[in-house]
């Protein structure tokens, strides 16, 4: 399902998707007491936030110091960056990102039902 998403390039994301992810993170940051995951919306597309993750999880491409906040201040643990600059790739982000949701669905005692819309086509009349 994560087709309706652009796909990594040698392990780097497309501003598009790096955009996206900032979003289903924002949206993680406001769900609240709902049952259901939370949505970004892409080229028309509902997606639920866990499949933006899971598409970014083989991504080398660096997360930008605010978002890794956003995401280690959720952690139990103190996290250490990789390399001298603490940095976070997007595939650990997401990694976090991902175990998070299906922790908070769980939690919820909701099913993990994940559905994602495409366009509406017309259709023709059958003659």
């Amino acid at each position: 399902m994560t087709n309706a998403l652009p796909p990594l390039h040698n392990g780097h994301a497309p501003i598009t998707l790096q955009e996206l992810f900032r979003e289903a993170l924002y949206a993680f940051e406001e769900w609240a007491t709902e049952l259901t995951e939370p949505i970004v919306t892409f080229e028309g597309r509902i997606i639920p936030i866990g499949l933006v993750f899971e598409a970014m999880r083989e991504c080398d491409d660096i997360v930008p110091m605010n978002s890794v906040s956003a995401i280690t201040e959720r952690l139990s643990k103190p996290w250490n960056g990789e390399g001298p600059l603490d940095q976070m790739s997007f595939s650990t982000a997401a990694r976090i990102m991902r175990v998070l949701v299906r922790k908070r669905l769980l939690a919820n005692g909701s099913d993990d039902i994940v559905a994602v819309s495409s366009p509406t086509v017309e259709r023709q009349p059958t003659e």
